[in-house]
């Protein structure tokens, strides 16, 4: 073999393995959890912030486009999503709004919600605050893993649930508390 035919079946299996390998679409994944949570919220909110996709990069060099990267979706419209999406909403309007608004809970850097300041809330509410929290990041874990299960990537659970967290402060109403990187609550 030439040198010229070694470089092309170089750039050949390189650009063969580029194609089959399955990435984490990022922008798609924002847009579909902005989505979902304004769903849950039930207005829209004041982040609507789009990310750009993925960069063509080094990946335009030989040939290989990322057309399918900027295009990308993610299901979120499931039987199951739907059901998780249904309750948290319910949940929000029940419950969760007075209490963001209250500051007796906040959101968390992992994507689900704390309870943050249970004098906030009537002695006699402590324990209903309890409960529907638990049942809420129940929720919240639940369709985190429902949304990669759903788009054939139970591996992307963690950057899902990334995605979401990012996004749930990002969505927040003005006043409501969420933790910074460090763990402290700071007031949006």
């Amino acid at each position: 073999m030439t040198k010229h035919s070694l470089l092309l079946a170089g750039v050949f299996l390189l650009s063969a393995c580029v194609t089959i390998n399955v990435y984490f679409p990022e922008a798609a994944a924002e847009r579909a959890a902005d989505r979902f949570i304004q769903d849950v919220l039930g207005e829209e909110t004041a982040a609507r912030t789009e990310q750009p996709g993925a960069s063509a990069g080094w990946l335009s060099l030989i040939g290989i486009s990322s057309a399918h990267a900027q295009t990308a979706n993610i299901d979120i419209d499931t039987p199951q999503i739907q059901a998780i999406r249904n309750r948290m909403a319910q949940r929000q309007r029940e419950h969760l709004a007075d209490w963001f608004a209250a500051g007796a809970i906040g959101l968390d850097s992992r994507g689900l919600v704390a309870i943050r300041d249970r004098s906030a809330v009537s002695l006699a509410d402590r324990r209903n605050l309890e409960r529907v929290v638990a049942e809420e990041n129940s929720d919240r874990n639940a369709v985190y893993r429902e949304i990669a299960i759903a788009n054939g990537q139970p591996e992307w659970e963690s950057e899902i649930r990334e995605t979401f967290a990012r996004r749930w402060v990002a969505n927040a109403r003005s006043g409501w508390y969420y933790q910074d990187e460090a763990g402290n609550w700071v007031q949006k």
